[in-house]
């Protein structure tokens, strides 16, 4: 599958969500991405933020013509992940349009390289930033140097 960097929304997030998170603003800002033109999802996979957007996705994907993009930093990523956890993150994989993965098994820094990929491929970065640390931290600040859009949530 192309894609279409101006066409393409990427999502970048903490795994633990404070009680001040919106699922409502969420699907609105996703809503507003697709009415720009936006039609193609990608995200990283990661508990918390990423399972909240590819539910919303895979919701609004039964009216809207979107695909959804599983951005998989490495084959281990749900190797800690609780049962149920796990049972998610595999229906999520199989629903998905299309996987990527980023590299076969895990190194230090293949979160980091999957989430530069992400940015790399995408015009909006819809985020939820609650820190000036961390993972989405720097995948803002990354977005940020590139000229990505970046609407937080």
């Amino acid at each position: 599958m192309e894609i279409i960097k101006e066409k393409t929304c990427a999502f970048s997030g903490h795994r633990n969500l404070k009680e001040n998170f919106s699922q409502i603003f969420l699907e609105e800002n996703i809503l507003n991405a697709i009415e720009r033109g936006y039609d193609t999802f990608l995200v990283g996979m990661a508990l918390g933020f990423d399972t909240k957007a590819f539910l919303v996705l895979e919701k609004l994907r039964k009216k809207y013509k979107i695909k959804i993009i599983a951005c998989i930093p490495c084959s281990e990523q749900p190797d800690k992940f609780s049962f149920e956890d796990k049972e998610n993150y595999y229906k999520m994989i199989k629903s998905a349009d299309e996987q990527i993965l980023i590299s076969p098994s895990y190194y230090k820094g293949c979160m980091q390289k999957r989430n530069r990929f992400m940015v790399d491929n995408c015009s909006l970065l819809i985020a939820y930033l609650t820190e000036n640390k961390g993972g989405t931290f720097t995948t803002c600040n990354y977005a940020q140097k590139k000229g990505v859009e970046i609407i937080l949530v």
